[in-house]
């Protein structure tokens, strides 16, 4: 993501303005294609890693970007959808608050000795994956 306009190397004026110089601009295909890989990947990784497979998560939950890369990370796990925990069309994308939050959300089903997979990408183009085993059932 980047500005070309702004700050004083280049003021705000009627031409900035007229080019959209002061828009954030992203290339969204290649942060989809690297989002859904790295976050797949470090999900695999993970799994792997803590000697578990597919089929013992019990839920995936992702940063919720957009709903194209949320759904392309559980198809490329190989993970039902109904696996995969999804609130961005509550919230939108909430930054650094999408896990935490998602996770308040689906408290309820949640279930002590669940197995989650949390990953995430973000500014940078930082990624990665956490096993999480729940510990508590909610009342």
């Amino acid at each position: 993501m980047h500005i070309k306009g702004g700050g004083s190397v280049c003021p705000t004026s009627y031409y900035s303005l007229d080019n959209h110089l002061h828009y954030i601009y992203q290339e969204g295909r290649t942060v989809f294609k690297y989002a859904v890989a790295n976050m797949s990947d470090a999900c695999e990784s993970v799994i792997e890693r803590n000697g578990l497979t597919k089929d013992d998560v019990n839920w995936v939950i992702p940063h919720q970007a957009n709903q194209r890369i949320i759904s392309a990370v559980g198809q490329r796990l190989g993970m039902p959808s109904e696996k995969v925990l999804v609130n961005i069309d509550r919230y939108g994308n909430t930054s650094a608050a999408t896990l935490p939050l998602c996770i308040w959300d689906f408290e309820n089903q949640l279930k002590r000795g669940d197995n989650l997979i949390l990953t995430a990408f973000g500014a940078g183009f930082a990624w990665g994956a956490i096993y999480i085993k729940w510990g508590y059932n909610k009342k």
